[in-house]
């Protein structure tokens, strides 16, 4: 079951809740107590390192990369 952040209307506190996706629009109530809490968009980020080696060569603009799938070729999905 999927996690969602929620922030309370009254004292402002964000919070995770973890329920069904069918019930991820409806408001919850904040470990205050506080009955009007709405889900906020949560930031997803990822660390790496995005350069390439030369034993690790990016792919070529345009798909002419690796693959060629629909994904422009990062996947080597065909």
């Amino acid at each position: 079951m999927p996690r969602y952040e929620y922030r309370c209307h009254t004292c402002d506190t964000v919070f995770t809740e973890q329920r069904p996706m069918s019930r991820s629009s409806e408001s919850a109530t904040c470990p205050d107590g506080h009955e009007e809490a709405r889900r906020v968009l949560s930031v997803f980020a990822t660390a790496g390192r995005a350069t390439a080696s030369a034993g690790n060569p990016a792919p070529a603009a345009g798909g002419g990369g690796w693959g060629g799938g629909g994904c422009g070729g990062g996947c080597a999905c065909h």
